[in-house]
């Protein structure tokens, strides 16, 4: 049974910041919150503050009359679920860091450990963007660039790490990415890729380009140009029907959605034209994704 009191704690940990919240039963966030990462500090300190923001978050609730259920926490990478550990992250200094467990065992409450990506697809195909859509890719813009696809509901992984959208090459020539590479998607058409060229955050960017800034509109076309190229590959291979773009870089609205319609509007060929929409829940899809694993984790185990 759940009552109307009942919430999960959702913690979304991104390369720049965490996203965290207390979700109720219905998906709704009855608390939010962000807090620095602080990545540069080590992995230490980084779990230190997941630890900290669960136990912080979980007595709110109790302080409040709530009762946290369940924790689901989200990270990027390569995320192994079944175990319950983050293995590897190009923005984040985790490497085979059994968080499940020490987050359960840190505040006693059931836990699970999700992919950030796929957690925000989760949360766009069930309450967002992608609603009535069978077939869905779902795009995070963000420090990073990766993907979830989902088809009938499911997110499709692979072997475990299926999605990684922004390691796939579009500039043989281009910048060193932080996973070693060079000319991935990442490294060209992310926040933060935007923000290293012009040497300015990537709103910014955006907002000079649209006042008609030249050197801010090249680097914006260019980005652009980028993430289309990026795009074309997925819908070559997967054949989605929508296309759901979010992550920060989504905030920039139609500076976005219009001209990577055109982009890839213009250099389709033989597969189908996917919709292509902005997240409902902007940055925040992981972290509301992460609420509903905890949910559906939490109520699976009491039903």
């Amino acid at each position: 049974m759940t009552g109307s009191g009942d919430v999960v704690v959702a913690v979304d940990v991104g390369g720049t910041h965490v996203k965290c919240a207390l979700v109720d039963t219905r998906g709704d966030r009855r608390h939010r919150e962000r807090h620095p990462t602080g990545a540069e500090r080590g992995p230490e300190a980084v779990v230190a503050t997941i630890l900290d923001i669960v136990r912080t978050l979980a007595d709110r609730a109790r302080a409040q009359g709530l009762v946290p259920q369940a924790v689901g926490v989200a990270v990027p990478g390569v995320v192994d679920e079944v175990e319950g550990v983050a293995q590897h992250a190009a923005n984040l200094p985790l490497r085979d860091v059994p968080l499940r467990k020490l987050v359960a065992e840190h505040v006693e409450l059931p836990t699970v450990l999700g992919h950030d990506v796929r957690a925000g697809g989760l949360a766009e195909a069930r309450l967002g963007a992608g609603q009535h859509t069978t077939h869905m890719l779902f795009v995070p813009i963000g420090t990073g660039i990766a993907a979830a696809y989902l088809t009938g509901g499911a997110v499709l992984t692979g072997a475990g790490a299926a999605g990684e959208l922004g390691h796939v090459v579009v500039r043989p020539d281009g910048p060193r990415c932080a996973c070693g590479g060079r000319g991935c998607l990442e490294a060209v058409a992310s926040a933060a890729a935007i923000a290293r060229r012009a040497g300015m955050p990537a709103p910014e960017v955006v907002a000079r380009a649209v006042a008609g800034d030249p050197a801010a509109a090249d680097i914006w076309r260019d980005a652009v140009r980028a993430l289309a190229d990026g795009l074309l590959t997925a819908q070559a291979l997967l054949d989605p029907e929508v296309i759901v773009l979010g992550g920060g870089l989504s905030h920039a609205g139609d500076a976005l959605l219009g001209p990577v319609r055109a982009e890839v509007l213009d250099r389709l060929t033989l597969y189908r034209e996917p919709q292509i929409l902005r997240a409902s829940f902007g940055d925040e899809a992981g972290c509301l994704g992460a609420g509903l694993l905890a949910l559906d984790h939490w109520q699976g185990r009491t039903e």
